[in-house]
């Protein structure tokens, strides 16, 4: 068995943006996806994780970033995904409803998603869009954790109380979902994070390894007798 190196979250660079499914990059390999209401935080916590204040654009207009955008990682076919911010009111409603259309696809059909990192406003948790996306989750059994970002707005005292609220009501919707509270400026949070994902990205690692021929060892065995593969 090969050794496969791990993901390093530092490496993450952009490798294509998409209108729709069917310009995504090939479905194969683990992707973990990032989403959020416009103003989540969404872009600060991936820039936070990534330790690259460049790679997820914050726009000063939430709701400017409509595609679905793709960086892999230095392991291969590991990606981060950022969807496109959802709930912004001063776009049209034909532009939300097709960003809705479009991110239901996504959760939907991605076979290689593998989770989704949901970001909420600790302060504006679980409203209604928030709600559907996790019913969703919970519908395609989709692992995911909820972020609570900007803890840093509240007191530790609000922060833990709000945190404990949240995960009883995401209990009710479902077993697969976990609930962090979360600060890019603080770097709050920013661990279990980075622990989600290694845990995400695990079992792809494993059967990569377990598929990859041993180092120095050759892909074809010579010694078989012809007409003896398996």
């Amino acid at each position: 068995m090969s050794t496969v190196q791990s993901p390093s979250y530092q490496s993450a660079r952009f490798l294509k943006s998409a209108q729709h499914l069917g310009q995504c990059p090939p479905d194969i390999g683990c992707e973990v996806a990032f989403a959020g209401r416009s103003n989540a935080g969404k872009s600060s916590s991936m820039n936070a994780l990534t330790r690259n204040r460049q790679l997820a654009r914050a726009s000063k207009t939430p709701g400017r970033t409509q595609l679905i955008n793709f960086f892999t990682l230095n392991t291969e076919e590991c990606r981060l995904v950022d969807l496109p911010g959802y709930g912004y009111a001063k776009v049209s409603r034909e532009m939300q409803e097709r960003w809705q259309r479009d991110l239901h696809h996504y959760l939907e059909r991605r076979k290689s998603l593998s989770a989704l990192i949901l970001l909420m406003d600790v302060r504006h948790p679980l409203n209604p869009l928030d709600s559907q996306l996790c019913h969703w989750c919970a519908q395609r059994e989709l692992p995911t954790l909820v972020l609570l970002t900007k803890a840093d707005k509240l007191s530790r005292n609000a922060g833990m109380k709000t945190l404990q609220e949240t995960r009883k009501a995401l209990r009710k919707i479902g077993p697969l979902f976990d609930c962090d509270l979360f600060s890019a400026t603080k770097r709050t949070g920013l661990d279990a994070l980075e622990q989600y994902l290694d845990a995400t990205f695990s079992p792809w690692l494993a059967s990569l390894a377990e598929s990859s021929p041993a180092a120095g060892t050759p892909a074809d065995d010579e010694s078989s007798p012809p007409g003896k593969a398996d």
